[in-house]
């Protein structure tokens, strides 16, 4: 359980930490148009500075910015190799007027204009064209505990700018490891009045918080792929899915007699917030293409690896729903399974001869070689029946069942019953 003592909260970030930090904001950011629309390459430090004009020339003050989520773990990570996918920007501002989230969303848009290319024409650019071209998501939460919205700006890989404009907001965590908070505001300040470059005697003072409540704990289990949440039930999802992908990423339970209870508030508050079928599916589908793209073995295992969960700790359902539940999992994982089935094919597919004489030649070496290539065919033709030798996720024979590279859950995900081809649906078992 993490502390809530205001004074373990916080931690001054080292020098190695504030330059990480430095080579992030001056990174460039892809945001992709729809249809027509151009590209716009984005810098952090410029998007930062535009938009905070913007909101205070429209009457919004900027208590401060911060950097969150990934992007500030990837900071604060001993490991330079933590890698992050969005990068979150938090702007303390009022919400408390209705007209000040039309203001935010006129100055986030008009914004982008400022990121067009050259000879691209701004006069027919409306705010509603900007959002239409250049927005993934948008969200408004305004109850008596939460008041924020969110702007996403769009990536087709899964590296979205993510704007968040928070007034108060009850719980900003999931899990311990992405709970880290950086403040900007010092770092920012440094940049508009220092004409001598960093170095390490001389850079700004920069503090990094963890919203878990203990900042030491929090980057203990960041450094050693720890899990660990208090309250999941707060959480909206319960923080099932994001769970789920901490096990694919090789993270481990900080306790594991604890994460069994847990396991279950997640799984009771998703089905909670996400009560019927499609909207479960919607949700799990807007997950896996926010943060698998392009990854289908590790989306497979993930499915393998959430199916497990939910079958194991949902308490909450009745039979046939939890029933509905675990095939709509089960035909996701075989939609991925076709999927890497088709490209295992297009990797083995025949030669295909650029010319008449490649052909030829082709040819004229088999037919002198006869006996050779039929030696050889009737070598391959096992391995065409047989694909259990070489199947996406390492098969364990004596255990019987593709089990996810995850060491805490080692769970069966899959039975084998005498898979005779790529296309088998491998999750007949259920």
């Amino acid at each position: 359980m993490a502390s809530t003592d205001s004074s373990t909260r916080f931690q001054v970030l080292s020098f190695e930490q504030v330059s990480r930090l430095d080579h992030v904001l001056r990174d460039t950011m892809t945001v992709h148009g729809r249809g027509n629309f151009p590209t716009l390459d984005i810098n952090l430090l410029e998007l930062i500075d535009v938009v905070r004009e913007k909101l205070e020339d429209g009457g919004v003050q900027v208590r401060g910015v911060r950097l969150n989520g990934g992007a500030a773990s990837h900071i604060l990570c001993a490991s330079e190799h933590q890698s992050y996918n969005d990068v979150d920007l938090i702007f303390g501002v009022d919400l408390s007027r209705t007209e000040n989230t039309h203001i935010i969303k006129e100055a986030v848009f008009t914004s982008l204009l400022n990121f067009l290319p050259e000879g691209v024409s701004k006069a027919k650019m409306s705010s509603c064209t900007l959002q239409e071209a250049y927005v993934q998501k948008m969200v408004k939460i305004y109850t008596e505990n939460d008041r924020w919205s969110l702007i996403s700006l769009s990536n087709h890989t899964g590296k979205n700018v993510e704007l968040k404009f928070v007034d108060r907001m009850r719980r900003q965590f999931e899990f311990s490891v992405d709970s880290f908070q950086i403040i900007l505001d010092s770092l920012l300040f440094f940049y508009k009045l220092s004409e001598i470059p960093m170095n390490s005697n001389f850079y700004p003072t920069v503090i990094g918080e963890s919203v878990f409540g203990n900042f030491d704990e929090a980057l203990y289990h960041l450094n050693n792929k720890l899990i660990a949440t208090r309250n999941p039930e707060e959480i909206r999802g319960g923080g099932l899915l994001k769970y789920c992908n901490l096990l694919v990423r090789k993270y481990l339970p900080a306790s594991r007699e604890e994460i069994k209870i847990l396991e279950r508030y997640m799984c009771s508050r998703f089905f909670i917030d996400f009560s019927e079928l499609p909207q479960q599916q919607q949700k799990l589908e807007s997950y896996l293409n926010d943060h698998f793209v392009g990854d289908n073995i590790s989306k497979y295992e993930y499915l393998m690896i959430l199916h497990k969960v939910v079958d194991c700790s949902t308490v909450c359902l009745m039979g046939h729903e939890r029933r509905q539940t675990l095939t709509l999992i089960a035909d996701l994982a075989q939609e991925v399974q076709r999927s890497l089935a088709f490209q295992h094919q297009q990797q083995h597919r025949p030669q295909v001869f650029s010319s008449l004489r490649q052909q030829q030649h082709f040819h004229q070496y088999h037919n002198s070689n006869n006996h050779h290539h039929q030696h050889h065919r009737q070598l391959a033709a096992p391995t065409m029946h047989h694909h259990r030798h070489q199947p996406f996720i390492q098969y364990n024979y004596k255990q019987g069942g593709y089990y996810p590279s995850n060491a805490y859950y080692g769970h069966k995900a899959t039975h084998h019953n005498g898979y005779t081809n790529y296309n088998t649906n491998l999750m007949h078992a259920y």
